[in-house]
């Protein structure tokens, strides 16, 4: 199966834009994360259906199964769910200190690949927590 790696991201106007690195005419934007991402899945969606006689750009992959997966820019991650997971609540997870984190959330700095990687490993496992919570 063909993964289709979607990257999610704010704008300055508070928009949201979807876009593939490894496929560029992929892209969306819309008010929500969730609309900007719809918009690449449609394009494929209508591709396929069309095929290759319509199609300006016809990937081989779409005669394959693919799915969609979807990456946070690390700000606009922090940004989105910051009323539900607080820079000192994700530090205290991650082992960063949660001033560093704000400065990630308003873009003063921009978080090294070894961070990133720790900011992404502390939300999978506390999303693996609570899956494998049983009230």
């Amino acid at each position: 199966m063909k993964k289709v790696d979607i990257t999610i991201c704010r704008a300055q106007d508070g928009t949201f834009s979807a876009y593939c690195n490894d496929h560029p005419a992929l892209f969306g934007m819309g008010g929500t994360a969730a609309k900007a991402k719809e918009e690449p899945e449609e394009t494929l969606r209508l591709t396929k259906e069309d095929g290759r006689e319509r199609a300006i750009i016809y990937p081989d992959w779409l005669d394959e199964d693919f799915e969609f997966v979807t990456h946070w820019e690390v700000r606009t991650m922090l940004e989105y769910y910051s009323g539900i997971i607080t820079p000192t609540a994700l530090g205290h997870l991650a082992g960063i200190h949660p001033k560093q984190l704000w400065s990630y959330l308003h873009g003063y700095t921009k978080p090294r690949k070894k961070q990133v990687l720790k900011i992404e490993t502390a939300l999978h496992r506390l999303g693996k927590e609570l899956m494998n919570t049983v009230f």
